[in-house]
C-alpha cells in the first residue's frame, strides 16, 4: 500500500488544494518500509488527484479538503483521511495504530486568493 500526507516543514499541510509537497510512504505488513518526497508545486486540485493516482497512492492524509477535491480523489480511486494534523510521522503511526480516522465533517470553502494568515482549512466544521 502507498500513503500521501500533505506536507509543509514536516507537518501536515492543512489545504490539500494549496499543496506543494506531498511525503508518500510504502506500507506493508503494517509497517513503513519506503519514504519519498513529491513535489506537485506546478499542480491544481484535480491534477493533484491524477498525481497521487499515477504514483500509486492509495490512501491521502490531510488536514482541510474542499468538496471538489473530494470527488477527484474518489474518482480516482484514493481513500481519503481529512482532519489530520501535527507531524506528518505521528498522523502516519496513528493511521496505521488505527488511532487516526477520517473526520467526515471537514470541508474547506475557501477557494479563493488573499486567505488570512491564520487560515486552518482543517478545523472548519461547516
Amino acid at each position: 500500500m502507498k500513503l500521501a500526507v500533505t506536507a509543509e516543514n514536516g507537518q501536515v499541510f492543512q489545504h490539500f488544494g494549496h499543496t506543494k509537497m506531498f511525503k508518500l510512504f510504502t506500507v506493508e505488513d503494517g509497517k513503513v518500509t519506503a519514504r519519498e518526497d513529491l513535489d506537485t508545486s506546478m499542480s491544481g486540485h484535480e491534477a493533484l488527484a491524477v498525481i497521487l493516482k499515477q504514483k500509486g497512492v492509495s490512501l491521502l492524509i490531510c488536514g482541510g479538503i474542499g468538496g471538489g477535491a473530494k470527488a477527484a480523489l474518489q474518482a480516482n480511486g484514493i481513500e481519503l483521511v481529512a482532519g489530520a494534523s501535527g507531524d506528518i510521522e505521528t498522523a502516519v503511526a496513528d493511521y496505521l495504530s488505527g488511532a487516526l480516522v477520517h473526520d467526515p465533517s471537514v470541508q474547506c470553502s475557501h477557494h479563493h486568493h488573499g486567505e488570512g494568515e491564520g487560515h486552518t482549512c482543517g478545523h472548519h466544521h461547516e
